[in-house]
Order: C-alpha cells, then structure tokens, then sequence
C-alpha cells in the first residue's frame, strides 16, 4: 500500500511466523509500587493524509483517526496505575502533564521521528524515564539513541518485562535499555483500546483494527516484515466490544478498518461480518465501515454482499499503477488476477467506492506514465487516489535492492530518497502534474457526480432509525452543510464547480452526498492546490517533511 490510512503507529511484532504467538494466557503483573503514566502521541506532520483542510468545516475536529497502539498500552498497563492519554494532534501536553507523570511512553512511526525525539527531550528536562515503542523504534532503533527505554516488537514478552521494570524504578538509567518481544501477546487476548482516555468527536473518523498481517510481499511494503505473512485475528466478539467502547466515547459516524488487508484472511472476514451486520441491525446503523484491501476482492461476490449488507462504503486498494509490467515489477500481480477497471466496476455494483494508491517514480515509468496515470483516473472514475512518490522504507525488499544498487539518497532537499531511473525533476514534475490535475475541481466534481450515480445507490437502504436520527447526528449535520454552503460555497475559489453539484442535491433532499463530497472534495483541492505551488511535500514519508519540521 502507498499510504497507510489507518493509526499509524499499531505495535509491529519482530517474528514473522504467527507459531511464536503465545498458546496460554498470561498473568497481568501486579505492581508493588503506584505510577503515572503519561502516553503521548505526536504530532503528525500536514500531509495529504490527515485531511486537515476539511476540520474547519467539522466543527471541533483535530485530527485524523484516534492512534490505536498507544491506545492498547494505555489499556494494558495496570490498573492500579493512573495512565493519562494525550494525542498531540488534538492538543500539546503542558509542563505541568510531563511534571505529573513518573514515566513518559511515546509510540509513532517514521515520519514522526522529530517530534518523538522532541518529546523525549522535554521528558528528559523534566527529569522523566521515558519509553518508546511502535512501528518506527522496531524498525529503527537508531533512530532514537537519546530514550531511556525501547520497546521492540509487538505487545507481549517485552511489555510485561518493561512494566515490571517501572514498577522497581524510577531513576532514568544510566545507560539505554533495550527490550526485544519474543513472545507476543495474542491478538485474542488484546485489550479493547482505551477509549474512554479521548473524545471521540474530535476525530476524522474512528477506526478499530481487526487483523494484523498481510499474506503478499510487495516490494515496497513493510507490513510483511514487521506484521507477518501470516494474518493474525481478533475474535469477533473483540470487534463489536470495541464498536460499543468507540460508541460510548462519542457520536461516531465512520470507522475505518485499519488492518493491513481486511481480507487477508478471507475466512476469517466471512466469520466476522455476520457479526457486524448484527451490530448494525442492533444498534439502528449508526456509521459507515471502510477498511483497507487487495483489488482481488472483487472476484469474492459472497464476501462483498456480506460487506454491502453491514454497510462498508469506502475500499482502500493500493493499485498503484495501471501498467501490467510495472505491477509485475514490484511484485503486486494480485492485481493483475482480473482487469482493474473490471475489478472496480464490480466493488462500484456493491455500493462501494473505491480509493486508489498511486506510485510516480517506478522502475518501470517512462515519461508517458503521468498520461496513462490521468487516462486511468478517467476512465476508473476514482475520485480520490493518494498520488504520492516512491519513496524508500527501511526493512523492505526495496529498500535493500537500492541499497545494493546504490541508490538511496540521504538528501532532504529531496522529496524522496529513491534514485530514480529517470531524471529527478521529471519524475517530480510527473508527479505535480498528476495530482493537480486530478483534483482539478471540475474533474474531481465530474468523477463524485458518476458515484452519486452508478456506486452509492447500489448501497443497502439505511433505515432512519433512532441512532441515526439522534439530536447530535442533526447537530453535526447541520454544522457540516452549514460551513460547507459558507466556506465551500462562497468563499471558496471553485464554488460556481461546488453549485453545479450542490443545487440539484439540495433540492433532492440528498445532503449525506452533499456533505461527503464537500468535505473530501474540498481537502482534496486545496491540498492540490498547496502542491502547486510547491506547499506540499511528494510523498507520506518525505524527507523534506521532516526539513520544515525541524525549522
């Protein structure tokens, strides 16, 4: 996948093979001394994926999605600890958060390095143990040589040796400790995440994970080395507590499966789904489902009118490029097993639409690669695709063929740190071409106005049910369209577009579509338009981000 729309920073496990998972239930340790724990997670830096142009238009939204790994340790420290939770994209923590806490445990991915090590830092001047776990310290625990503790690996073995550590002390050690997850905690035996630490509302979307692993080997893709080939399962009994915990924090009105690929398992997904679509009949269908998978869904009917009937609207697929040999390059022919636009027309006929990864800057691109990428969005009539730069992620077979080719690029100047095979400045511009172009508002408005009709009527009839049509799902919708009609429709630079879509709407009584369109498509937009005039970094994992970061 090109992106990772999900909570980015989900605990990344050191075996690969799913048989060293732990076969007996655990103990919880029980502490002999009381401890605060203050769990931050950082910032992220503006990218196409926090969709931050649209929070003016939510009302009290801050941030994307709620970051599922800290949330589960936060869950899975004990409970006769108090645990304080702050998502530094909702707000900062204070002096006075570092002076109250014992120990500072923080949880981020590549991208947020400098602002994980900013972190420790001020921990550190407060005199703090500080501990960092997730995706990025597994990966690369050089990356962080200043923490006092690094937590390497999934939850489990390691988890529980760190507590019991802070449990014994509390002076910063002299030296870094490292501790290495040999046996991880079961995904059946995963808490539900803790909820109850954040409000809900000032969320995107929220987003609940129900599987870990992917059973394919892109080239570019690190899930396979840190989640494992072998797709690991939360019961389905797990899911729907979650759902209920989210529920009780706040009016939720999507939630975003962030697995890997919700269909690694495909199994496991049929067991699954009953469930989900028993929770929604229960609970009146309160949100939206969209979860990440492989195009090669399309060929599973059963599977995809189980996912119609419990209301998954939205299918991320990382197709990320039309060109047979370039897939085949990169080893993504799961892709190749139907023709794409084939594949999405069938994911359209179940009411869902379809979100597309792109990669510029292949291997295989030439300079007609933009032209085909631009006549496959037109023809694919995908409204949202993330267009983003090759870019290089440790522990990937990618990575490691550059690195014998010579080939990586420690620049930040750069937008990437691939060495492309053709000219750097041609491929950026392929790319800046691509997404400006794409989200050009007539065109972005002309591929929505083909979903409005061929893809969302094919949805299951919704009833309004008392969930539904709560005094606080009025409210939100109503301060929604409000901003929309206001900041969209009259302030923005591409209304007359905006009320070409939004009269006939209004008079049909169609204001869902109208809100959906209006939020994303305004983010999208604007986000081009940033990138036009070079406001906007090429790639999710960028190194030039990081260079206005520091600055």
């Amino acid at each position: 996948m090109t992106v990772n729309l999900k909570s980015l920073e989900n605990p990344t496990h050191i075996a690969a093979d799913s048989k060293t998972a732990s076969t007996t239930k655990r103990t919880s340790y029980v502490p002999s001394q009381h401890r605060r724990i203050l769990c931050i997670f950082p910032k992220y830096s503006r990218s196409f994926g926090t969709f931050h142009h649209a929070y003016p238009l939510m009302g009290n939204v801050r941030a994307f999605m709620p970051p599922q790994g800290i949330l589960i340790v936060a869950a899975y420290l004990p409970k006769e600890w108090e645990v304080r939770f702050i998502d530094e994209n909702v707000k900062s923590a204070t002096r006075a958060d570092y002076q109250w806490c014992d120990v500072v445990i923080v949880s981020g991915m590549h991208i947020q390095k400098p602002q994980i090590n900013q972190i420790n830092e001020l921990a550190h001047r407060a005199g703090k143990i500080t501990v960092v776990g997730g995706p990025s310290v597994s990966g690369c625990p050089e990356y962080y040589p200043e923490f006092d503790i690094l937590h390497l690996g999934e939850l489990g073995d390691a988890s529980d040796r760190i507590i019991e550590y802070l449990d014994q002390n509390l002076e910063r050690p002299q030296a870094q400790i490292r501790f290495e997850t040999k046996e991880r905690l079961p995904l059946t035996e995963f808490p539900t995440p803790a909820y109850h630490l954040l409000n809900i509302n000032d969320y995107f979307l929220a987003n609940v994970q129900f599987s870990s692993g992917c059973p394919y080997r892109c080239e570019f893709c690190d899930i396979p080395e840190l989640y494992g080939n072998s797709p690991r399962m939360k019961t389905p009994e797990q899911v729907v507590a979650e759902l209920d915990a989210m529920r009780q924090s706040g009016n939720l009105g999507a939630v975003y499966f962030v697995d890997d690929n919700f269909v690694g398992d495909r199994r496991a997904a049929m067991k699954l789904l009953p469930h989900l679509i028993d929770w929604q009949k229960r609970n009146g269908y309160p949100i939206q489902f969209a979860c990440e998978a492989t195009l090669n869904l399309a060929q599973s009917p059963k599977l995809l009118e189980m996912m119609r009937e419990a209301y998954f609207c939205t299918i991320f697929c990382g197709i990320e490029t039309p060109e047979p040999d370039a897939l085949h390059a990169i080893s993504k022919d799961q892709n190749l097993s139907m023709p794409i636009l084939k594949a999405i027309q069938v994911l359209n006929s179940y009411g869902m639409e379809v979100v597309s990864g792109i990669i510029i800057g292949l291997d295989t691109d030439t300079p007609e690669t933009a032209d085909r990428i631009l006549e496959f969005i037109r023809a694919s009539q995908i409204p949202m695709l993330t267009i983003n730069l090759l870019h290089a992620l440790p522990r990937t077979p990618l990575w490691r063929r550059l690195e014998a080719e010579g080939r990586l690029v420690f620049d930040e100047s750069r937008e990437s740190n691939v060495e492309f095979l053709m000219p750097y400045e041609q491929v950026v511009e392929m790319w800046r071409r691509c997404i400006t172009t794409a989200y050009e508002p007539e065109f972005l408005y002309q591929r929505f106005a083909y979903n409005i009709e061929h893809t969302y009527p094919n949805r299951i009839e919704v009833p309004n049910s008392p969930a539904r049509t709560s005094g606080a799902n009025i409210r939100k919708g109503l301060t929604y369209l409000v901003n929309i009609l206001l900041r969209v429709g009259i302030f923005s630079n591409y209304r007359q577009t905006f009320w070409k879509m939004a009269k006939p709407a209004l008079k049909a009584g169609n204001i869902e579509n109208l809100i959906h369109v209006g939020l994303v498509g305004h983010h999208l937009i604007k986000f081009a338009q940033d990138c036009a005039k070079n406001e906007e970094s090429a790639s999710f994992y960028s190194q030039k981000i990081l260079t206005k970061v520091r600055s």
